[in-house]
């Protein structure tokens, strides 16, 4: 339990758990989790392996962290050397919770959106990112509708990576000028690498 101040009050904010940030500036460092039904971070294992796949490209990008969650991905990509970083998240006290441990890291070049990700994905594109976290709750059909979402919108660099974590079975079906990079599975959880190609 943290405690927080507001209004000259101490009010408990309750969390559950913490994950550590595994590279990069701040290695090692644990940050909270927000206590929200089916908030699962990426394992220390699958993040491992996805930055290893990263690890020549993640200096001076532009990151999207959508369904942030914990925003392991995303706190990651900035600590490796992403220069900007936006975390897509539509739960209040989760939002919260990442603006809380982007102060606590005084990390610059981080923002965080209170939004529901693929109505954000919706509105015009005014950045263009190199790397795009997709990470939703399982069997929800959330996968598939940001890979529309991102294939039908400017939101996606020339040189850019997608990274996608389902559940195991998942049925991927990529649109047209979409080229899978690289994959793995872990347990039930299949992660992937996708590349868009752009003209």
């Amino acid at each position: 339990m943290v405690a927080r101040k507001r209004a000259g009050k101490t009010r408990p904010f309750q969390t559950t758990g913490d994950y550590r940030i595994i590279g990069g500036q701040w290695r090692g460092r644990r940050l909270p989790i927000a206590d929200s039904p089916g908030l699962r971070p990426t394992t220390d294992r699958v993040r491992e392996t996805l930055f290893n796949w990263l690890q020549w490209d993640i200096v001076d990008t532009k990151v999207l962290d959508l369904f942030a969650g914990s925003g392991s991905l995303g706190f990651e990509a900035a600590s490796r050397g992403a220069t900007q970083v936006t975390l897509i998240e539509s739960e209040n006290k989760v939002s919260k919770q990442l603006q809380d441990n982007t102060s606590l890291l005084h990390a610059k070049g981080m923002e965080v959106v209170t939004a529901n990700a693929l109505d954000w994905l919706k509105k015009p594109s005014d950045s263009r990112y190199d790397i795009v976290f997709i990470d939703p709750p399982f069997r929800q059909g959330l996968a598939t509708s940001a890979i529309t979402l991102l294939n039908e919108h400017s939101w996606l660099a020339p040189d850019n990576q997608v990274y996608l974590e389902t559940e195991k079975d998942y049925e991927l079906e990529l649109p047209a000028g979409w080229q899978l990079l690289k994959e793995k599975t872990h347990g039930q959880v299949c992660f992937r690498l996708l590349t868009k190609d752009i003209a």
